[in-house]
């Protein structure tokens, strides 16, 4: 186990990594030196052969309730004074979101406005039935960034996006799965385990499809029709010997030893 960022801790159990919001006195909130320290405190996990799935989740009864409000009028300029705040959190986002790995939500309790964020981009995202989900710019006089509100968009469609911003109203764990929001909904007892035993299923997969897919996922989302990617993963997997260990396994009707780590 390693302390790493302010409040951001890591383990690895195997080819599992969890990564820990810690700060539950104040229900996980994100300060700027959290958000400014997320990246540096993912890169070794991306680099790492031996990590084959993230799983984000909260320290205590809350996933995440946001950012730190306090920090939100703090900057130096006083047109702005959300620059600092709003530039390491938009960097947060884009680290999480383009982990080459599958990366799975683990979420319990409140999940609000930058805990929405981070779950969100998320390749998947586990609730059990105690997670609320709000997203409350429109309650202190915040503007959305657009590309988290694309986030939300992609997951939830355009009608739930606006009521979700527009209102700051919050969504119980069944409405958030019925919407899109939460593709698991498990029990309270439960969720950890079945976060570790899906965690376990996709570290026995492909890395090389895992990656091919959310290469061309990403591509398809701003307009590329991913063609170029999937067709470099394809070749790829033919020369790391995937395809041919995955074909042979499926007719020894055994389980693969996929050779690609990373």
């Amino acid at each position: 186990m390693s302390d790493v960022g302010e409040h951001l801790r890591v383990t690895r159990d195997g080819s599992v990594a969890t990564l820990t919001i810690d700060r539950p006195a104040k229900r996980n909130a994100m300060t700027l030196g959290m958000w400014a320290a997320l990246p540096e405190v993912l890169a070794p996990l991306a680099e790492d052969s031996g990590v084959r799935v993230l799983v984000v989740t909260g320290e205590g009864p809350s996933f995440c309730a946001g950012a730190d409000i306090t920090d939100l009028l703090r900057g130096e300029d006083p047109a702005d004074p959300m620059a600092d705040v709003r530039r390491h959190n938009l960097a947060a986002q884009a680290a999480l979101r383009d982990f080459p790995k599958p990366t799975v939500a683990m979420i319990r309790g409140h999940c609000i406005g930058g805990g929405v964020e981070l779950a969100t981009c998320c390749d998947l995202r586990f609730a059990d039935r105690t997670a609320v989900f709000g997203v409350t710019p429109a309650k202190v006089g915040i503007v959305y960034t657009p590309s988290s509100t694309k986030a939300l968009l992609d997951l939830v469609g355009p009608a739930t996006t606006k009521y979700l911003l527009y209102s700051g109203e919050l969504l119980d764990a069944d409405a958030a799965l019925r919407t899109g929001l939460v593709d698991q909904l498990v029990d309270d007892a439960e969720l950890e385990a079945e976060v570790r035993r899906f965690a376990d299923v996709v570290a026995s997969r492909s890395a090389l499809t895992q990656r091919a897919t959310k290469e061309v996922l990403a591509a398809l989302t701003v307009g590329d029709d991913g063609e170029a990617v999937a067709s470099a993963r394809y070749r790829e997997t033919i020369a790391a010997g995937e395809l041919a260990e995955g074909v042979q396994a499926f007719s020894e009707r055994r389980a693969p030893r996929f050779p690609w780590r990373n």
